[in-house]
C-alpha cells in the first residue's frame, strides 16, 4: 500500500513538472476579438496579457505569443523586444505592428490588391493561392527574406495566374528572426469578409500553430454575410415566401430609393458613364424613397474592412422599370399595396419625370422617338439589351397594376428599337443620339447589319413576337424570325460579352416565344437545342457553371496580365471549371427563358431545370442581419464548390459582390414569385393587353412611327 502511494505521488509530481515545463501560449489583444474567442471555444488553454512587453515578461524559455493588433491600437515591436525574444527564444506572431516615426514604413492601403502565398510553406496552401484582403491599410515593406505571403494587383480566380515578379508587391506575412509578422491587420478576417474562408482559416491554424496552438480551432459557423441554407438544406414554400419578403424588403432597407431630402446627393456622387460613382450609403436617418425620384443602381463590388459596402450613385434607366416589376409583383403575393405606390412612381419617374424619355427621345419627329435612355447622366446612350428589359419590365408591372397608364410608352418604345433595327433584324449593341440625329429611321431600319450577339440582341426580338401576338403587325414576326434564324444557322459561333453562358440564357426568352407563335419542331428544336447547351454545366444544385465563349469573339475576355487586372468590365472566371454561377447576367435571365421555355411547351426538362435554380436563389439569398442594407439581396457571383460569394474582382464596375436592383434584385424574386404562383409571363400579361384599346393605341402609333 505504502510503495502504491509513494508511486502516486511521484506520478503526481512528474505530471506538475511537465506541466510546468510545457510551452504556453499567451495572447495580447482584445478578448472580444473573433481570433479570440475561437481559440478558447476551441479548448485551447492560453493566457493573457496587455501587451507584448508585458507577455514576454511573463513568458518563459520556448513559450509562444500571439499579438492581436489592431489598426486603432497597434502593439510596438522595437529592436529591444526583438532581442528578449531571441534570448528567451519565443515563438511570436504579431499583426500591424507599432513603429516609432523614425522606423515607421511607408503605409499603403488596400484597393485592388490581394494576398498571395509564396512558396509551398504553408501546408494546404498552394504556392500562388489568392486571399482577399479588404480595404486595410498596410506596411509597405521591402523584400523579406522569409516571406510567406505577400500583398500584390494579381490577375486570377483563386491563385495568382501570371505570378507577382511582373507587378508591385510587398511582403505581408514574413518571418523575422523567431517572430512572424503580418503587415496587415488580419484578425478582424471574419467581419472584415476576407476570403476564401477555407485558405483564412487554413493560414490561421499555421499561425496559431506557430506560437504553440496545436488544437483545431472552431471558428464561427455564422458569418456576418452568408448564404441562408446550405447547400443540402431542404426548401420549403415557406422558404420561399420569406425569400420574396426579404428580397422585396431589401428594395427599402438598402436605401436606394432616393428621398426628397437627401436627392440633391446624386448630383455631387453621379457621373456620365457610371465610372468614378462608387460612395458610402445614406446614414441610417436618412428618409427612404417613395419611388418619386428614382432608384439607385445598387452596391459596388467593394468591401470595406467593417464589412460593409458603398453604392453606386446611378441612375440607370432599366432599374427603375425592373424594380417597379419587381415590387409590383409581391405586392399581389404579400399584400403589400405601398409596393404598389412605389412601382406606380417609379414608372412615372422613369417616363414622365426624368430626362429617360424626354427630348429627343419624346419627339415624334426624332429617330430616336420611343427609345429610353441609358442613364440620367448619359441618357442619348440606347442599348438594345437596356430598352428590351425596360420594356418587359414596364409591361410586366402595368400587368401587375392592371393599369393601361404607360401602354403607349410600351408601343413607342417596342417599335423604337423595331424601326431602327437593320433589315434583317440587328441593331448593334447600342447608339449615340447624336449620330441618329444625322440620319433618319429609315436609313437605320434599312442597313444590311448582322450582329449575332444575343446579349444584345436577342431580347427586342422577344418584344416584337410579344406584340405581334397581340396585334398580328407581320413585320413584327417577321424581322424577329429572321434574325432568329440567322442566329440559330450560326450557333455555336457566336458573339459573347463576359461569357458564353449569358448568350445562351438570353436566347432562351425569343425561342420560347417563336414557338408560342409559330410551334414548329424545328423552332421546339432550336429551344431545346440552346436550353440543353447551357445546362449541360448545371450542377446538382441548380448552379449553372460560367464558361467563356470561342477565342477571339468575346467583347469582354480573361483576364491577360496583372496590369489589366481591374480596369475594365471581365468575366467572373479564369478558365472553365470555377465553379460561378453569375446571377447579373446568366442564371438570372436563364430563370425567366427556362419558365417561359416550359410554358411554351410543357417539356419537363425546363420546368426541372428552372425549380433546381429558384431551390439554389432561396438557398444563396444574403443573410447579413448586421448590415441591414444587404441582408435579403442577391450579389452578382457565388462560388457553388466553397459554398460562399467568391470569384475574380476584375469587373471594373460590377464584381463578385455587386448587388443590381435591376438586372440581378428584380429577375431572381419574379423567378420566385412565377414559382409560387405557378404562372408565366406571356399568359400573364395577355389577358391584360390583348385588348380592343390596346390594338387601337398600337395602331395610331404605327401610323405615327412607321407612315
Amino acid at each position: 500500500m505504502k510503495k502504491n502511494t509513494k508511486f502516486l505521488v511521484l506520478l503526481l509530481a512528474c505530471c506538475i513538472c511537465m506541466q510546468m515545463t510545457k510551452a504556453k501560449t499567451i495572447v495580447v489583444g482584445n478578448k472580444s476579438l473573433p481570433v479570440f474567442t475561437s481559440i478558447q471555444k476551441s479548448g485551447a488553454h492560453v493566457q493573457h496579457a496587455t501587451s507584448l512587453a508585458a507577455a514576454i515578461k511573463q513568458a518563459r524559455q520556448g513559450d509562444g505569443i500571439l499579438v492581436l493588433g489592431s489598426i486603432q491600437k497597434p502593439q510596438a515591436l522595437t529592436s529591444a523586444l526583438l532581442r528578449e525574444i531571441a534570448v528567451k527564444d519565443l515563438k511570436v506572431f504579431i499583426e500591424y505592428p507599432y513603429y516609432l516615426a523614425n522606423e515607421q514604413p511607408e503605409i499603403k492601403k488596400i484597393t485592388l490588391e490581394r494576398g498571395v502565398i509564396a512558396g509551398k510553406q504553408i501546408p494546404q496552401l498552394d504556392s500562388m493561392a489568392i486571399l482577399s484582403i479588404n480595404d486595410h491599410p498596410f506596411y509597405a515593406y521591402p523584400d523579406q527574406p522569409h516571406t510567406y505571403a505577400y500583398i500584390a494587383k494579381v490577375a486570377g480566380f483563386d491563385k495568382a495566374e501570371y505570378g507577382i515578379l511582373d507587378t508591385e508587391r510587398f511582403p505581408f506575412l514574413f518571418r523575422k528572426q523567431n517572430v512572424l509578422v503580418s503587415g496587415i491587420q488580419i484578425s478582424n478576417w471574419l467581419d472584415a469578409r476576407f476570403g476564401p474562408f477555407h485558405y483564412w482559416e487554413t493560414l490561421w491554424q499555421y499561425i496559431l500553430n506557430y506560437v504553440g496552438i496545436n488544437t483545431p480551432i472552431k471558428w464561427p459557423t455564422t458569418a456576418t454575410v452568408q448564404p441562408s441554407f446550405a447547400k443540402e438544406e431542404k426548401i420549403t414554400r415557406a422558404d420561399y415566401l420569406k425569400a420574396v419578403e426579404r428580397g422585396s424588403a431589401w428594395y427599402l432597407n438598402s436605401k436606394l430609393l432616393i428621398a426628397e431630402n437627401w436627392k440633391h446627393l446624386v448630383d455631387s456622387f453621379t457621373k456620365k458613364n457610371g465610372e468614378g460613382v462608387v460612395f458610402p450609403p445614406v446614414s441610417d436617418n436618412m428618409n427612404i424613397g417613395n419611388g418619386r425620384y428614382g432608384i439607385l443602381e445598387g452596391h459596388a463590388s467593394y468591401i470595406n474592412k467593417d464589412g460593409s459596402q458603398p453604392i453606386r450613385w446611378w441612375i440607370r434607366g432599366d432599374c427603375q422599370a425592373e424594380t417597379a416589376f419587381a415590387l409590383s409583383a409581391a405586392s399581389r403575393l404579400l399584400n403589400k399595396p405601398e409596393y404598389d405606390s412605389i412601382a406606380i412612381n417609379l414608372l412615372n419617374y422613369l417616363y414622365k419625370t426624368s430626362n429617360l424619355r424626354q427630348g429627343e427621345r419624346n419627339d415624334p419627329q426624332s429617330p430616336s422617338f420611343g427609345l429610353i435612355g441609358w442613364a440620367t447622366t448619359d441618357p442619348d446612350a440606347y442599348y438594345g439589351d437596356d430598352n428590351a428589359r425596360v420594356l418587359l419590365g414596364t409591361i410586366g408591372a402595368a400587368t401587375h397594376l392592371a393599369s393601361s397608364e404607360w401602354n403607349h410608352y410600351i408601343i413607342e418604345g417596342i417599335l423604337g428599337n423595331f424601326r431602327t433595327a437593320g433589315v434583317h433584324g440587328f441593331r448593334g449593341p447600342w447608339f449615340r443620339d447624336a449620330a441618329m440625329q444625322k440620319t433618319t429611321w429609315q436609313a437605320l431600319g434599312n442597313r444590311n447589319i448582322i450582329n449575332i450577339h444575343p446579349h444584345y440582341e436577342s431580347w427586342l426580338w422577344a418584344l416584337y413576337l410579344w406584340l405581334y401576338d397581340k396585334t398580328q403587325y407581320e413585320p413584327l414576326k417577321q424581322k424577329a424570325k429572321e434574325a432568329i434564324t440567322i442566329t440559330m444557322n450560326a450557333f455555336p459561333e457566336w458573339k459573347w460579352t463576359n461569357g458564353i453562358q449569358q448568350e445562351y440564357a438570353r436566347m432562351l426568352l425569343p425561342l420560347a416565344w417563336l414557338v408560342r407563335v409559330e410551334n414548329t419542331q424545328q423552332h421546339r428544336d432550336w429551344l431545346k437545342l440552346v436550353a440543353l447547351t447551357l445546362l449541360k454545366d448545371m450542377d446538382s444544385c441548380g448552379a449553372i457553371k460560367e464558361r467563356l465563349g470561342f477565342k477571339g469573339m468575346g467583347r469582354y475576355g480573361k483576364i491577360l496580365s496583372n496590369a489589366e487586372y481591374g480596369t475594365k468590365e471581365a468575366p467572373l472566371i479564369s478558365e472553365y471549371g470555377d465553379k460561378v454561377t453569375d446571377l447579373l447576367y446568366t442564371i438570372n435571365y436563364a430563370s425567366f427563358g427556362l419558365n417561359e421555355a416550359y410554358a411554351a411547351t410543357q417539356d419537363s426538362t425546363y420546368k426541372n431545370a428552372v425549380d433546381a435554380i429558384r431551390d439554389l436563389f432561396v438557398r444563396i439569398q444574403v443573410h447579413a442581419p448586421t448590415h441591414r442594407d444587404l441582408d435579403g439581396s442577391w450579389f452578382r457571383a457565388f462560388d457553388f464548390g466553397r459554398w460562399e460569394y467568391w470569384a475574380s474582382n476584375a469587373d471594373s464596375g460590377w464584381g463578385p459582390w455587386g448587388t443590381q436592383t435591376g438586372w440581378t434584385q428584380s429577375w431572381v424574386l419574379n423567378a420566385l414569385i412565377t414559382g409560387l404562383k405557378n404562372t408565366n409571363y406571356w399568359d400573364t400579361t395577355k389577358s391584360t393587353f390583348d385588348t380592343e384599346a390596346f390594338r387601337l393605341t398600337f395602331t395610331e402609333t404605327l401610323n405615327i412611327m412607321l407612315k
